[in-house]
């Protein structure tokens, strides 16, 4: 007979995941509820994709990542085939408008949201599930269809309260494509060195312009001694480089010289000017300045499919870091347009652009602005006096739940009537009802008004609790009535 313990499961989350509770699911879904209401006015549909798909179909976008399966969570099924959680919801909607290309309206403007997952190290703030939420255009190959992706974002802000406190950013891969021309890193036999130096530059604000050069050149050597290979310039191809990340100008028109000047003769890289040049009129003709959005040379996006115009929106007010020092939040939301990423199932180039908005962020910085979507209230509370008279709580519950007010009965032991407040003010509850024998014979119900109580013990004057006390007996017909204007107060 064995006589060894039982072994039981660690009650822990996996290494890079996280449990979201209440307040945050609450204020999560009441901020994305306010996202889509602006894309649905922007006449975008909704759509939902299957977490799984095949890795043939998820393609090898991720950025540094060499090896086919790495950066996803990946398994092979029992037919043979591969599959992976979805790392993004781009992928799946290039599947999508390939697979009901005959059945869909061209163009197909969709909007996504949901949890996308990646394989990589965690760390701290980084996690290996977060939630994204996405709007893109697909079948439509018009720089009007970019700018309405920025002046969509920028409404989304607006509509979450953060006017004045963001900006969206927007450059043109195709002026990069120019100055890699001029640099001499044309050619498919330099797609590793320009893929080395799309996100070299793309990391100039965390690393700098000494760190984005070292890249550009034979590599750099972060502060634990890890050493990154570099893109192997001249430094005269690297000072072309960078005088295309600083060539941000005072206005737009000014911006698009400069740019002019450094792509030359290249073809490309005047076509993409040129597009700037017009996203930047569009958006002007709707009202939208340079104070929301704004052309800024500095903005590459690392990922690799991105085949013309690129956005990324920023928060400009500033946070505390985990060493108290003062940064900017920085960026929420970043895309483009990837005109051959559904060309992978078609073999035909079917033009798309859109936005990628990272919840998480974008949720921690309305916190940090203190300006929470949701409401995050906890609910009426019904005690429990007597075991034997549940049905007449459970009554009280029901009428409260049908005139909308979110209300509970007390389900605990009840016997500790201590032990019944401490439970209502765990939930955040705002009223307790109370009712015993005596109240029942009378009548009559007491509310409890939890949120004063909480406060008259913190700091309230005698003056203020015989103004208002944080209890009162009302009459039993009164229930809903009573609670309802309790809560308005």
């Amino acid at each position: 007979m064995s006589t060894g313990k039982i072994r039981r499961p660690r009650a822990e989350t996996p290494k890079g995941f996280r449990d979201y509770f209440g307040a945050e699911v609450t204020e999560r879904k009441a901020m994305l509820d306010r996202i889509a209401e602006v894309y649905h006015r922007y006449g975008f549909d909704p759509l939902e994709t299957s977490a799984v798909e095949t890795v043939e179909a998820l393609g090898k976008f991720l950025p540094d990542v060499d090896r086919p399966n790495e950066g996803v969570f990946a398994w092979q099924d029992e037919d043979q085939d591969w599959l992976a959680l979805r790392y993004d919801l781009t992928a799946p909607l290039a599947r999508v408008a390939a697979q009901y290309r005959n059945d869909l309206p061209s163009p197909y403007r969709r909007y996504a949201m949901g949890p996308v997952w990646r394989n990589e190290k965690p760390g701290p703030g980084r996690f290996r599930q977060f939630y994204q939420c996405d709007a893109d255009t697909v079948g439509s190959g018009s720089v009007a269809a970019d700018a309405e992706i920025c002046a969509m974002l920028a409404d989304v802000f607006e509509t979450l309260g953060l006017g004045g406190d963001y900006v969206v950013k927007v450059n043109n891969r195709k002026v990069l494509n120019g100055v890699m021309e001029v640099a001499g890193l044309a050619g498919d036999d330099r797609e590793a060195e320009r893929g080395i130096v799309l996100r070299a530059i793309d990391k100039i604000d965390r690393l700098g312009e000494d760190g984005v050069r070292a890249l550009l050149g034979e590599g750099r050597r972060d502060e634990s001694g890890d050493f990154t290979k570099g893109a192997g310039l001249s430094a005269e191809q690297a000072g072309v480089v960078m005088g295309f990340t600083s060539a941000k100008r005072a206005t737009g028109a000014e911006t698009c010289a400069r740019l002019r000047e450094l792509v030359g003769a290249s073809a490309v890289g005047a076509e993409g000017v040129a597009e700037l040049e017009t996203i930047a009129a569009l958006l002007e003709a709707q009202g939208y300045g340079s104070d929301r959005i704004v052309l800024d040379p500095g903005v590459v996006r690392g990922l690799g499919y991105y085949t013309g115009p690129v956005f990324e929106a920023e928060l400009t007010f500033e946070i505390l870091d985990d060493k108290g020092r003062k940064r900017q939040f920085g960026s929420v939301a970043g895309g483009g347009r990837y005109d051959g990423l559904v060309k992978r199932f078609t073999g035909q180039d079917v033009p798309a652009t859109g936005i990628s908005i990272g919840i998480d962020r974008l949720l921690a910085a309305l916190r940090a602005k203190g300006r929470s979507t949701g409401d995050t209230a906890g609910p009426v509370v019904v005690t429990v006096m007597d075991r034997d008279r549940m049905a007449d709580y459970m009554a009280m519950v029901g009428e409260l739940r049908a005139a909308g007010l979110r209300a509970e009965v007390y389900l605990g032991n009840p016997k500790n009537f201590g032990n019944q407040l401490k439970y209502a003010d765990k939930r955040q509850s705002p009223v307790a009802v109370i009712q015993g024998w005596d109240e029942a014979g009378k009548g009559s119900v007491i509310l409890k008004d939890l949120i004063l109580g909480a406060r008259i013990a913190e700091s309230a004057t005698l003056e203020e609790w015989k103004d208002r006390p944080a209890q009162v007996e009302v009459p039993r017909a009164d229930l809903v009535a009573e609670v309802r204007k309790m809560l308005g107060k």
